[in-house]
């Protein structure tokens, strides 16, 4: 029975397809240019941000070797304009230092910079409290000192020194006579 199936299909079909120039196979669309994370240690994953600049909000991340269809860049090309459905209107901006690409890109304009959500203010009744006012003081002055006196000994010489006896053996007979007196 398998063979009659086989002889069948064989006779019916195949006069069919010389009836088709080429077998139709599918194709993918052109993507356009495709931007890949960068293989870098140093940097595993990379943000995905609302605008060109870090200014901006981060919406993502990618990893390295992940890949992403690109629309644009900005006029120096520092940033890149990706498909990204988590970013605002499903694009993202990429630093392109951090990615690879081969292709030409248009220039795009790039959106407002963010208004900060809250402004730093200080409220004027809790910085009074802390104001310091420095009375001014009298700055030191310098004073003279005194002169400085050496004093000088001088001799008299009405004085005489008797030097018949050596100062080394008056000392040395104190000390004899201190030990003989002492034991």
């Amino acid at each position: 029975m398998g063979r009659k199936k086989t002889a069948f299909c064989v006779f019916y079909f195949c006069p069919l397809l010389c009836f088709f120039d080429s077998i139709p196979t599918v194709t993918g669309t052109d993507r356009g240019v495709v931007v890949t994370v960068k293989n870098d240690p140093a940097n595993p994953q990379i943000n995905l941000r609302a605008g060109p600049g870090t200014e901006y909000d981060k919406v993502g991340t990618m990893v390295i070797n992940q890949q992403a269809v690109a629309k644009g860049k900005t006029e120096g090309g520092n940033w890149l304009l990706i498909e990204y459905s988590g970013g605002p209107g499903g694009y993202a901006w990429v630093y392109a230092s951090y990615v690879d690409y081969l292709g030409d890109l248009p220039i795009v304009t790039i959106p407002n910079t963010p208004t900060p959500r809250t402004t730093n203010t200080i409220d004027p009744t809790l910085a009074a409290q802390f104001i310091i006012t420095v009375e001014p003081s009298r700055l030191a002055t310098f004073t003279q000192p005194a002169p400085l006196s050496i004093p000088t000994f001088q001799t008299d010489p009405g004085v005489a020194i008797n030097s018949t006896i050596p100062m080394g053996l008056v000392i040395s007979a104190c000390l004899i006579l201190g030990l003989i007196i002492g034991i």
